[in-house]
């Protein structure tokens, strides 16, 4: 991953790599690598997460056909 800093700006190009790493979902990844996750915990999140990915979906698409 690269970054350019430009005029010497440090902060703007730290901006722009923590706004990289959270599109990668690096900061997601370390939170979740905290603490050892047993395989089955880690099946029920995933699933948690399928549906509440599903149900977003089926949302956003009752709101934009108008129902």
């Amino acid at each position: 991953m690269q970054v350019v800093v430009r005029d010497n700006n440090i902060d703007q190009a730290l901006k722009a790599l923590k706004k990289k790493l959270q599109r990668e979902g690096v900061f997601r990844e370390m939170k979740l690598r905290r603490h050892y996750e047993k395989p089955s915990e880690r099946r029920a999140r995933e699933a948690a997460e399928a549906v509440r990915r599903a149900r977003k979906v089926e949302r956003k698409r009752i709101e934009r056909e108008g129902f």
